[in-house]
């Protein structure tokens, strides 16, 4: 709702306080409610109803559609914004129809994480503080489980943090997490809270829900809030093991001057750890909840803080700073074993640059497709015998059987027009982008047969010469097919590359 509200604000169209507004969304028999306002919840709106009885009850009920693709997009958001206070972190989407707490949430696992903050209860008035100013009220618990923390953060105090296994004995059934018709079933039982359900002997609800899953079986709701069955986080993305952050007293536009203290703080992370980084991710908190990413990646393992500074430096203008970002993280996701190297005997540094930092330098200004190495292939097809590789990559060996060839071949061979050509020969004279050449010597020819695995039927073989003219320019040139070898007409002439 407080989501439908912002975007309302920044249009313009923001409703008054004092008017009922609800969102609705289908439901079996129709529309039903799906959030409420607070002008709405006191004229008695509640959740889940259909809207029918809604606008009955209160006609002065304004309804629209609620966004539930937008809203699970917007949740997701904010549990990667959450990742400021823990690398544990999920979405909880978790609604089960006409079910009381139903709702969207996050979970958090700061095992370990909160004497950062300041300790359990100073992490809470952050967390708190924080989702207020991205305009989000919000019902927090610190619990042992998933569970508890759930039903103490719907059923329980604003903010509550856990005193013991007797803070949920007074909860209502509603907060393990069962469907509505299980907790009309165990409503109508006289089974209204959570102590009740527990003083009942385990072998009778057993029996009755022994085919239920987790959201009818209250067993197993049971077990999972009080810890007996485990419920782990698990967040989209498993959190980097080599992470460096950098917490901000007031929001800043641009990341520069921190970034080569980053840089720093994790190469030592990853020296101790003997790993080099590969790729790397620098991710800004923006203080309107908005999170920007940009990634770099390393041609070979690197821990040396200034080549990975450098590697940013042409891309942090991609990061939209929106209001000000108040939290920067850098993180390694993918990383290899780097031991130590000894530049000389003397055990200095080695001079220049190596040719990996020189890739990255190459790769970060003009582009990962922009740079690429090429090595040869087993085909006697000269635009076959080579492919193009990371700069970088293990070379597969020289073919056995290849001829000196040039390095600059055209991209298509073009067709070159004989002036007289010297029987089983090269041309004598040829013309070649309006220009004539007389040639003084040649070489050959070297014939190259198709390959018939993977070459139309009727492709002619191609005869090769190595060619000089007057004035010392060497031509690759070659004749495609011979007279009279039923394949075609005449035999045509083609310039294939440049000799050096």
């Amino acid at each position: 709702m407080e989501r439908w509200q912002t975007a309302q604000e920044r249009l313009g169209n923001a409703p008054s306080a004092d008017l009922p507004v609800a969102l609705v969304d289908e439901g079996p028999h129709g529309p039903v409610i799906h959030a409420a306002n607070r002008a709405a919840r006191a004229a008695g709106v509640t959740v889940r109803a259909r809207a029918v009885d809604m606008q009955a009850l209160c006609p002065a009920l304004k309804v629209e559609f609620a966004d539930r693709h937008g809203d699970r997009l917007a949740l997701e958001r904010l549990a990667l914004w959450a990742q400021r206070w823990c690398p544990w972190v999920a979405a909880d989407d978790w609604t089960a129809p006409s079910a009381a707490g139903s709702g969207c949430g996050l979970i958090l696992d700061t095992t370990g994480a909160a004497h950062l903050q300041g300790g359990e209860a100073a992490m809470l008035q952050e967390i708190e503080a924080a989702l207020g100013i991205l305009g989000f009220s919000a019902r927090l618990a610190l619990a042992p489980t998933w569970g508890a923390a759930w039903a103490l953060a719907r059923f329980g105090p604003v903010r509550a943090i856990w005193g013991g296994a007797g803070d949920l004995a007074p909860l209502p059934v509603a907060a393990l997490r069962l469907d509505g018709e299980t907790v009309l079933l165990l409503n109508r039982l006289g089974l209204r809270t959570v102590g009740l359900l527990q003083a009942l002997p385990r072998l009778s609800l057993a029996r009755r829900f022994m085919q239920a899953g987790a959201a009818q079986n209250p067993l197993i709701r049971l077990d999972q809030m009080t810890g007996h069955l485990p419920e782990p986080v698990s967040p989209a993305g498993a959190p980097p093991v080599f992470r460096a952050d950098m917490r901000l007293a007031e929001p800043i536009l641009d990341p520069t001057h921190h970034l080569p203290g980053l840089c720093t703080a994790i190469c030592a992370q990853l020296a101790g750890a003997h790993q080099g980084a590969r790729r790397l991710r620098l991710t800004v908190y923006r203080t309107d909840g908005e999170v920007s990413r940009i990634e770099a990646a390393c041609a070979a393992p690197s821990r040396d803080a200034a080549h990975l500074a450098f590697l940013f430096r042409d891309r942090l203008e991609r990061i939209d700073p929106g209001f000000g970002f108040d939290l920067i993280s850098l993180e390694a996701p993918a990383t290899e074993p780097m031991g130590v190297r000894q530049g000389d005997l003397a055990g200095g540094g080695a001079e220049g640059v190596e040719l990996s930092h020189l890739v990255d330098r190459l790769t970060a200004r003009f582009g990962r497709n922009a740079v690429a190495r090429l090595y040869p292939v087993a085909s006697h097809i000269p635009e076959r015998a080579e492919t193009r590789v990371p700069p970088l990559a293990e070379a597969p060996g020289q073919p056995a059987g290849l001829t000196e060839r040039p390095l600059r071949l055209l991209d298509h061979p073009e067709e070159v027009q004989v002036l007289y050509a010297v029987p089983e020969g090269p041309p004598a004279q040829f013309q070649w982008r309006r220009r004539s050449y007389r040639v003084a010597r040649y070489q050959g020819p070297e014939r190259i047969a198709p390959e018939w695995w993977q070459d139309r039927p009727g492709t002619r073989l191609r005869d090769y010469f190595k060619a000089e003219d007057e004035a010392g320019h060497r031509f690759w040139l070659y004749r495609e097919g011979l007279a009279d070898d039923g394949r075609g007409g005449a035999p045509r002439w083609f310039m294939h590359g440049i000799f050096a």
